[in-house]
Order: C-alpha cells, then structure tokens, then sequence
C-alpha cells in the first residue's frame, strides 16, 4: 500500500522532471527498438509511438534527454555531447537484451539516431527517421556564435501540430547555448553520413514549419551505402508522431524494423 504520494521525478541536476516528460522503458521482446526524442521537446513527443511497439511485441527505450523536460535554462548548460551519451548508453543497454536493435529519431532526434548509426554499424539494424533536423537556411544562424554569449534564449517553436490539444511538453523559448551546439551535431553527423549502411525509413511532412527541406535532401545525398524508403505525410505538421498521420507512421515503423530484422535472420 502506498502510504505518500509518488514524487515526481527529479534529474540529475535536481531539477523537477515535467509530469508527462518522463522516460519510458518497455517490453521483452528480442527485437529493441531506441526512441531519441528532439530539442527542446521531450519523451512526450513519442510516448504514444512507444506504447504502441510495445503492445507489437518489442522492447523500447525513450530516453530523456539531458535538459529536456524540465527547463530551457537547464537546457542551456548542456549541449550534444551530453545528449548522444544518453541515447548511446540506452543503445548499448538494448543490444546486451536483445537479439537485434533499430533506432528511431524525430527531428534533432534523428540526427542522435544518424550518429549512432555512424557508430555503431553492426550493432542497429535499421533507422526510422520522422523530419530529421540536420540543417536550417535561417540567415540568422551565422551570428549565433556571437549572439549565444548576448541573450540567453529567443522565442521557440513548441507543438508544430496540426491535430488539436496535442501537447509534446517542449519550450516556448529556444535556450541559445544548446542551439549551437545542436548546430554542431548537425556539422559532425553530415561529415560522416557515408558511413552508414543501414535500411532508412524516412517519414517528411508536406507542412513542416521547423525544419527545412534541405535536411531530407542532404540524407539523400550523402548517404550512399544505404536504401532509403521515403513517405510523404500530406496531414502532420513537425511534430507527426503526435498528429494525424501518428498512426501511419506507429504501423509503417514496426513493419519495417521487423522485416529489416528478419533481413539480419
């Protein structure tokens, strides 16, 4: 019997974890699937998507990024290499459960899942990718070097998403520090997308308001030893796997990791 409330969940650096923005880990199947979340959001960007491989038999992972769901000044004293430790830590937890492992990324989330792709070769069997961010035309990015040490945030984008009353529990503003260095996770994955030789489901939204067409244009570019399946989805804005085409994406991901695995035998 629990005698007290349950309390909330608190990161390491002792700030309260948004309710809702928790991590989430479930399932015992042989097939593990990582789920990398992206900046400024949280785990509730893909809660649904994570609860739905479980219940088709996988093993999932949804790790919180480090100053992800708690505040953007929080955000603000971490930067890439904290992020893609965790998600690289979480890779290696799944590979030592189970039989085969894919990995999966909304937008900055796909670049973490590009990188470990990079990596770990052998180890992933295939990347589901739902508008990877790996680039942005926005002119004003060239004086963020300077601009970072000036303000520490600038007003956000939170909860691009056509279908109503949907809440991914970002932040309203974008902490500067932690942008530039995003920006450098984007300059070190592109460098090194040949590497990759995994199967890539790629899912772009028609009406993306964040991030810019010229990403999906540089994964196909730049990838060559890979096969790269590509959807349009004509309903969702960015944040897709909270919107209307959710549903597509949940069924389209778990048919494909499940034949890729099978690929592997």
């Amino acid at each position: 019997m629990r005698l007290l409330p349950r309390r909330p969940p608190v990161a390491r650096s002792g700030a309260q974890v948004r309710a809702g923005a928790e991590a989430y880990h479930g399932g015992d199947g042989e097939i593990g699937v990582l789920l990398c979340h992206g900046f400024c959001g949280s785990p509730a960007s893909l809660r649904p998507w994570a609860e739905y491989l479980v219940e088709q038999g996988f093993r999932v992972s949804l790790p919180r990024l480090p100053g992800h769901g708690t505040s953007w000044q929080e955000l603000n004293q971490t930067g890439w290499p904290d992020w893609y430790a965790t998600v690289d830590r979480a890779l290696d937890e799944l590979a030592a459960e189970c039989r085969t492992v894919a990995v999966a990324g909304l937008s900055m989330g796909g670049a973490l899942a590009l990188r470990l792709a990079e990596q770990h070769g052998e180890d992933i069997s295939a990347l589901v990718l739902v508008n990877p961010a790996l680039h942005n035309s926005d002119p004003r990015l060239r004086i963020l070097p300077v601009l970072k040490h000036l303000m520490p945030s600038a007003a956000g984008i939170v909860n691009d998403i056509a279908r109503p009353f949907s809440d991914e529990l970002g932040y309203p503003r974008t902490p500067l520090k932690a942008l530039a260095s995003m920006l450098e996770l984007w300059d070190y994955t592109i460098a090194r997308l040949h590497r990759i030789q995994q199967p890539i489901l790629l899912y772009r939204s028609v009406h993306d308001h964040v991030v810019d067409p010229v990403s999906a244009r540089i994964l196909r570019e730049r990838v060559h030893g890979a096969a790269i399946t590509e959807r349009m989805l004509q309903r969702s804005f960015h944040v897709a796997t909270l919107d209307y085409d959710a549903e597509e994406i949940f069924a389209g991901s778990a048919e494909f990791i499940r034949a890729s695995a099978a690929a592997r035998g």
